[in-house]
């Protein structure tokens, strides 16, 4: 894959988790990991964080009867667009990028 589509793929993998979660990187991973370092690291960066916000979601969710849960539901949701936003951008430049607040289940 040449350096511009795997840019691509990249920062459709990082817009992809605003919209629909961690299914885009998941896909990602599972069919472009072996075409390129970048898209492939790119892609489980993505999903990695996107497992990280699923996981603080559902937490959220689960303590919603109290006041914390409803936010930490909204600060879920504030952290996944700023960050996608900023991973998209990263990609798009053909620059590596790391989410920080995310744990890592694939490397």
């Amino acid at each position: 894959m040449n350096p511009s589509d795997e840019k691509m793929w990249a920062t459709l993998v990082h817009v992809g988790g605003i919209f629909f979660g961690f299914l885009p990187a998941l896909i990602g991973y599972l069919v472009l990991k072996d075409r390129g370092p970048f898209v492939r690291a790119h892609t489980a960066t993505a999903l990695n964080f996107q497992l990280t916000l699923l996981i603080a979601e559902v937490v959220g969710w689960l303590t919603s009867w109290l006041i914390i849960g409803f936010v930490i539901v909204l600060a879920v949701y504030v952290v996944k667009i700023v960050f996608s936003i900023i991973a998209a951008v990263k990609a798009n430049q053909g620059q590596w990028y790391t989410y920080p607040l995310a744990i890592r289940f694939l490397s």
